[in-house]
């Protein structure tokens, strides 16, 4: 949290939030915490994907010399990695066998896997949110072959790691993060907007260059993130996780409830 010298309800805090752009798609189930703060505070909640996916094709990835089959574990991040992981499988015409083993950075990206596999058959490692929980699992299996299909902007957590316990690794460009074009939008005068990724923050300042934060809170997911925030000159005012709030949603309903009086703030958590 970088602007916290405001008491709970003075000075900017004290302007009510009565609207969210989250920088992500439109969940496509009716079932959502985003549409439940939106009824239970009276609140309008947009959404729009910041950041563009771009596959790379079969073509480019040959270039790359990685050899798929010559790996025996799959390290994910992400649903975009599963997908365009089997999108280069299937063009590719490589079948994963069945001894392969699969590392997922969350239960999410894991579950997501059965678009592809069945998973009960499989050989799965979960970690619990980031890349640290997953490293003491990998280092249980120093001897496998491992693969980490990833973007072409991604952290360095995972190929340091790797690269300082001398695993067997690769890493493969199999997508492309750009800024999206957000031209339909007439501003981005929200009361809050939500980021996710350091790519969100660069889209805003793509798209708006002459983006001025005044009032507008600032939440942001993930520690990365925050300090794109920050590097950006703007004011974080909600970071998630945190122990009271390990998602996006808990965190903003939080800051609801500290600076809007919507609830006690010894209740709402740190924020």
């Amino acid at each position: 949290m970088a602007d916290n010298k405001d008491q709970p309800g003075k000075g900017r805090h004290a302007v009510p939030i009565a609207t969210i752009l989250v920088s992500q798609p439109k969940p496509t189930s009716d079932v959502s915490p985003y549409f439940s703060i939106a009824e239970k505070y009276g609140i309008k909640v947009d959404f729009r994907e910041f950041i563009d996916v771009q596959p790379v094709s079969y073509k480019d990835f040959r270039k790359e010399k990685v050899n798929i089959a010559e790996h025996t574990a799959i390290i994910f991040t992400s649903r975009n990695a599963v997908d365009h992981f089997f999108r280069i499988c299937q063009e590719a015409k490589i079948e994963m066998p069945a001894e392969m083993k699969y590392f997922c950075i969350s239960e999410q990206t894991a579950n997501y896997l059965q678009k592809y596999i069945v998973l009960r058959k499989r050989k799965l490692f979960v970690g619990q949110r980031t890349a640290a929980d997953m490293f003491d699992v990998i280092r249980k299996h120093k001897g496998e072959t491992f693969l980490y299909p990833c973007s072409d902007i991604r952290k360095d957590d995972i190929p340091e790691f790797m690269r300082e316990n001398k695993f067997k690794f690769s890493e493969a460009v199999i997508y492309r993060t750009v800024a999206a074009d957000l031209s339909d939008l007439t501003d981005v005068k929200y009361d809050c907007i939500a980021f996710f990724s350091p790519s969100g923050i660069t889209s805003l300042f793509v798209n708006f260059p002459d983006f001025v934060q005044n009032n507008t809170r600032i939440a942001a997911f993930g520690p990365t993130t925050a300090k794109a925030v920050l590097d950006a000159g703007l004011i974080l005012d909600i970071e998630a996780p945190h122990p009271n709030a390990p998602s996006m949603t808990g965190a903003i309903e939080a800051y609801i409830r500290l600076h809007q009086n919507s609830g006690s703030p010894k209740t709402a958590g740190k924020v």
